[in-house]
C-alpha cells in the first residue's frame, strides 16, 4: 500500500471516538509535545514551500544559481544543488555524483525530522566517494544498478542538499555542480505532505499544531531512541486539547504566552556553549534524544549538517551583550594568532542574515558574506578586523565592509568547514562583537 494510501485513511482526531480525559498536561509537558510537534512542522513548512518554486518535482534536482538559496540562513560560498527525494518499497532513486578534486563538497541527506541520513565525500566515504548511490526506502529491496551504493533513507522522501565550494572558481564549480544527476527507477507513489496550516519564524503556530496530530506523526519516521513516549506525549496532549473548548483555549494562551518565549529563549541563549556571545559549538545533524536543540536547528537555519561537516557559530548579541541592531556599527577582531583560516581544513565564512526570519537582507553592494577566498584586507600586525554597520566604519577599508539592515535585528553565522580539533573541543570561537557606535 502507497504511503498515500495510508496517510488517506488516517482520519482527523475529532472523527475517532474520544476516551475520557483523564490525564491533564502541565506547562513542561506541554513545552516538550509542542517543541517536538514543531520540530517536524517546520520540515513540513520547508517542503510546502519548495513544492510552490517554479518546476518543482519530485526526483528532480534544482541547480540554484550561485548567491541564491530559498531557505532560512545559506552558505553563500558554495555552488548549492537541491532536491527532494522520494522512493517507495518497488522503486529506487539514482543519485550521480562526479569525480570531484582539491575543494570541498558533499552531498547530504536529510530526514524529514531534520537528521542527516549521510554525507557522501571522500572523508566519509573513502572507499566510494563518487560514482551512482541507490536511494531506497527503509527494508525494501527493489532491483538496484550494477555497481550503485545502496543508501537506506529514514523514510520514504529526504532532502538532498549538495554544496560544491567555490574556491574562487565559481565557473568551475558550476561546471561540476551541472554534473551532479538524479533519477527515479520507475514512478514512486508520493504522499503528498500533512496540512500544517502555514506560518513563520515571528509567529509560530498555537493549538492548531496539535490539529493533525496523528497524521503529521505517521508521516515520517524518527529515528530518535525515545520517539515513541514524545510521540505518544504528543498525541496526549492533542487529547486533551481536542477535549472541550476551555480546554483547547487554556493550550493556546499557554503557548502563545509561555511556550513559544520559553522555546525562543532557549534557541537564542541556551541550545549551544556560548563564547564570546556566540553560540555554537555544539552537536548539530544528528540530536540522539535532544529533540529541542533538533527543532532548533530547524528554526534557526533548516538542513544543518553534522559537527564533522561544519561547526556552527551565531551571534545575535555584541560584547554586552545587547541584541545586534542594524542601525550601530559593530567591529569583528581576529588577532594575528587566532585567524579563521587556521582552526579549518576546508574553509570558513561568516554572513549578516535579518531577524526573525533569517534570511539575507538586501543592500547596495549585494554583499551579505566574507569567507575564505574574499578579498579582506589585514592589519599591519597580521590581525583582521570585519566593520558590520549601515554604512562604512572609518578606520576600516571598504572592502572588509558588510552592510547591516538600518532600524533591524540582525544574526550573525560563522561556518568553520571540515573544523580542525581546536574548534571540536571548543578551544576556538570567533570574537565578540564589539560596538563601536
Amino acid at each position: 500500500m502507497s504511503s498515500q494510501a495510508k496517510q488517506s485513511k488516517l482520519a482527523p482526531f475529532d472523527s475517532y471516538r474520544r476516551p475520557a480525559v483523564t490525564w491533564i498536561p502541565d506547562r513542561k509537558a506541554l513545552a516538550d509535545a509542542y517543541v517536538y510537534l514543531l520540530g517536524r512542522a517546520l520540515v513540513i513548512r520547508q517542503e510546502r514551500m519548495d513544492m510552490r518554486e517554479p518546476g518543482f518535482a519530485y526526483n528532480t534536482i534544482k541547480y540554484n544559481p550561485l548567491g541564491s538559496a530559498n531557505f532560512v540562513n545559506p552558505n553563500l560560498d558554495v555552488a548549492y544543488l537541491e532536491a527532494w527525494v522520494a522512493v517507495d518499497d518497488r522503486r529506487c532513486v539514482v543519485l550521480d555524483i562526479p569525480e570531484i578534486e582539491d575543494r570541498y563538497y558533499t552531498a547530504q541527506l536529510i530526514d524529514e525530522w531534520g537528521e542527516v541520513i549521510v554525507n557522501i565525500n571522500e572523508r566519509t566515504f573513502p572507499s566510494k566517494p563518487f560514482g551512482s548511490f541507490a536511494l531506497v526506502e527503509p527494508g525494501s529491496m527493489p532491483r538496484l544498478p550494477p555497481g550503485a551504493g545502496r543508501i537506506e533513507l529514514h523514510s520514504s522522501k529526504a532532502k538532498l542538499l549538495a554544496r560544491i565550494e567555490l574556491r574562487g572558481d565559481p565557473a568551475g564549480a558550476v561546471r561540476l555542480q551541472k554534473k551532479f544527476r538524479l533519477a527515479s527507477l520507475g514512478m514512486p507513489e508520493i504522499s503528498r505532505p500533512p496540512a500544517v496550516p502555514l506560518f513563520d519564524n515571528d509567529k509560530l503556530l498555537g493549538v492548531e499544531i496539535f490539529d493533525e496530530c496523528d497524521i503529521v506523526l505517521a508521516s515520517a519516521l524518527d529515528v530518535s531512541p525515545d520517539a515513541a513516549t514524545k510521540q505518544q506525549a504528543a498525541r496526549a496532549v492533542a487529547a486533551y486539547a481536542n477535549s472541550n473548548a476551555d480546554a483547547r483555549k487554556e493550550i493556546d494562551a499557554d503557548i502563545r504566552e509561555y511556550v513559544v518565549p520559553l522555546f525562543k529563549d532557549y534557541a537564542f541563549t541556551k541550545s549551544a556553549p556560548v563564547h564570546n556571545h556566540w553560540i555554537g559549538g555544539g552537536r548539530t545533524g544528528n540530536y540522539d534524544t535532544d529533540t529541542w536543540l533538533r527543532t532548533t536547528a530547524n528554526y534557526a537555519g533548516i538542513w544543518a549538517n553534522t559537527r564533522e561537516e561544519v561547526i556552527y557559530f551565531v551571534a545575535t548579541r555584541d560584547s554586552d551583550g545587547t541584541v545586534l541592531d542594524g542601525s550601530r556599527s559593530y567591529v569583528l577582531h581576529f588577532a594575528a594568532d587566532a585567524l579563521p583560516e587556521a582552526v579549518v581544513n576546508a574553509y570558513w565564512s561568516i554572513i549578516l542574515v535579518g531577524v526573525p526570519d533569517y534570511r539575507v537582507v538586501p543592500n547596495s553592494l549585494n554583499r551579505y558574506n566574507f569567507n575564505s577566498y574574499s578579498p579582506l584586507a589585514f592589519q599591519e600586525d597580521g590581525s583582521l578586523k570585519i566593520a558590520i554597520a549601515p554604512s562604512p566604519v572609518a578606520g576600516i577599508p571598504d572592502s572588509n565592509w558588510l552592510p547591516s539592515p538600518e532600524s533591524q535585528p540582525f544574526s550573525l553565522t560563522f561556518r568553520a568547514y571540515v573544523p580542525n580539533d581546536n574548534v571540536k573541543q571548543s578551544r576556538w570561537s570567533p570574537p565578540a562583537v564589539e560596538r563601536t557606535f
